[in-house]
């Protein structure tokens, strides 16, 4: 495997473990959405940056209007997922299991969208790690 591959994995998991703590850390007091308000202000901020400094030329507007569908339904889904994470948490799930509770399902679900909207192939191997991922959460639930 080289590096290209590696890195973007790296930062999933990096970027990961600070948000399952940055997310459980939110005040329970604080409204989450004006939390989230903060968040993408700072997103946005950031995300804006980063395109200027590796848009190499590319022109700030004429990259925007490539936007589509996807880029939007992005939006207000990351927007559930972050107060799904919140709302979790601030009604007591722990940093060490909401995360891995969650991605077993979301493993099992994916094999399924994987299946029928973009025709990938499930065999046993596949099954089977689903299973044992089922397995796991009877384990962390105990």
């Amino acid at each position: 495997m080289n590096f290209s591959y590696i890195w973007p994995l790296a930062i999933i998991i990096f970027s990961n473990i600070f948000y399952q703590v940055c997310a459980k850390g939110i005040p329970q007091e604080m409204n989450t959405y004006a939390s989230m308000a903060v968040t993408y202000a700072v997103s946005t901020l950031f995300s804006l940056t980063a395109f200027f400094i590796t848009s190499k030329g590319a022109g700030f507007f004429s990259e925007f209007s490539k936007t589509n569908w996807a880029t939007i339904i992005l939006g207000i889904v990351i927007t559930g997922l972050e107060v799904g994470f919140i709302f979790a948490y601030k009604a007591g799930w722990k940093v060490s299991t909401l995360a891995t509770v969650s991605n077993a399902f979301l493993a099992v679900a994916l094999l399924l969208v994987g299946l029928f909207f973009y025709h990938e192939a499930i065999n046993w191997s596949k099954i089977l790690g689903a299973a044992i991922c089922l397995v796991g959460l009877w384990f962390i639930n105990r």
